[in-house]
């Protein structure tokens, strides 16, 4: 349990608070790369209670403005984008994709480039790796290290990225994902198939388990890994190794060979969040299931920039399907398994009241990232490196395991890169 003030600390995230000064500081997924067209129409883009413009120049380079014009403040999102450039309509403006002020025809002619090279404009920085447009909105000269993640580096037919718009807070969306005990309660309409198989995590093991998983934590210089451990009737022990990274994300346990995911809960404001699902394939390019990610996860018909955009609301209770509970499903929310999270989620008011919670043995993860993220949110106004970002990290060696192995062994020795392949 939450005090309100620390409840307030972990989630509000305007450029005046402690958290959101904070999370200012890592590489920000802001959108997809796909909704950018050259010389097409700017992409309006809400990140940490602020407001910007995403476009493709002509040449295919990425700027990242602030919303407002420098002049009047009216939105670059009504621009032009051409040149290598948007002209704001309102007064013909126009800034180059770097952020540099090259036209100010309201300005008499003899003092037009004097005056240009005095406004600033504030742009931000950019990277596009893995589908992403990422930016820094930080205060710092140079950005910190980029989070070279392996889908990062990876082909394009190798990852597909999607993202929902979900009106609940981000820590709401990033607990969802932390926690591992409601996979076999909220999810259980759609964990198993006609045959009984489990396909929400492509893990027939946690049917044989004998018992529920113990948790044991690896501390991490980027975060943790987590070790979900069950003892099987053959005598191995069975691992859901994840790996959580700070400040946003975890990667989901597969068996080797099998495609990957990831998650991440990145705040829009206060009250609203993206949440990113991120799934690849290290060996090939993605099939037509492995982008679903499992029979019941996300169909490729689903608008990638929103894909829950049909979700529902507390007014019409999320689509719920009474029929559909008292004829076996347990939830009654019918589209696929990231619905019945995001109803969740929403369904704890935006921004839920942690002193109000009762919390368990099983809440042990999401204690340990909230904690971890308030004491470094106040640690960071001290003066010290945000969580994570203390030392160097390689992250592109993070991938999650589920495996089988031998009582005599650690899981803190296994890793998903030295896993036999299939």
């Amino acid at each position: 349990m939450l005090t309100r003030e620390e409840n307030d600390l972990l989630c509000q995230v305007g450029p005046a608070t402690a958290m959101g000064q904070m999370l200012r500081q890592y590489w920000t997924p802001a959108l997809r790369g796909a909704q950018l067209e050259a010389d097409g129409a700017p992409v309006r883009v809400r990140l940490l209670g602020e407001n910007f413009v995403a476009f493709r120049a002509t040449d295919g380079r990425v700027g990242f403005f602030d919303e407002g014009c420098p002049h009047r403040c009216t939105s670059l999102a009504l621009a032009r984008n051409e040149d290598n450039a948007l002209t704001c309509i309102f007064h013909g403006w126009k800034i180059d994709v770097s952020g540099k002020v090259v036209e100010v025809p309201s300005e008499p002619p003899e003092r037009r480039a004097e005056f240009a090279a005095k406004v600033r404009v504030a742009h931000h920085p950019v990277r596009e790796a893995g589908g992403i447009v990422w930016v820094y909105l930080g205060a710092r000269t140079e950005p910190p290290p980029f989070f070279n993640f392996e889908f990062t580096r990876l082909p394009a037919d190798h990852v597909i990225a999607r993202r929902a718009m979900v009106h609940a807070n981000w820590f709401q969306g990033f607990e969802g994902v932390l926690d591992s005990a409601h996979l076999g309660q909220l999810h259980q309409g759609w964990i198993r198939d006609d045959a009984g198989n489990v396909g929400i995590v492509n893990d027939i093991q946690l049917s044989n388990a004998s018992s529920g998983p113990t948790f044991e934590f690896l501390e991490r210089p980027y975060g943790f890994r987590e070790g979900a451990l069950r003892d099987l009737p053959d005598g191995l022990r069975y691992a859901r190794i994840r790996e959580v990274v700070y400040p946003y994300f975890a990667f989901i346990p597969t068996q080797p060979g099998h495609e990957c995911a990831t998650i991440f809960s990145i705040p829009i404001d206060d009250y609203w969040c993206y949440q990113w699902y991120v799934v690849y394939h290290p060996d090939h390019p993605l099939s037509t299931e492995e982008a679903k990610w499992g029979t019941h996860f996300l169909d490729p018909s689903d608008d990638p920039n929103n894909f829950c955009a049909a979700l529902g609301d507390v007014d019409n209770l999320w689509h719920q399907d009474r029929a559909a509970m008292k004829a076996g499903h347990w939830s009654g929310l019918m589209h696929s398994v990231p619905w019945e999270d995001f109803a969740i989620q929403e369904a704890m008011t935006p921004v839920v009241d942690r002193s109000r919670e009762y919390l368990g043995s099983s809440d042990s993860v999401i204690i340990r990232v909230r904690r971890t993220l308030i004491e470094g949110a106040r640690a960071f106004a001290q003066g010290k490196p945000a969580p994570g970002l203390a030392q160097p990290v390689d992250y592109s060696r993070i991938r999650a395991l589920s495996v089988k192995f031998p009582p005599q062994r650690s899981w803190r020795e296994l890793s998903a890169f030295d896993a036999p392949r299939p």
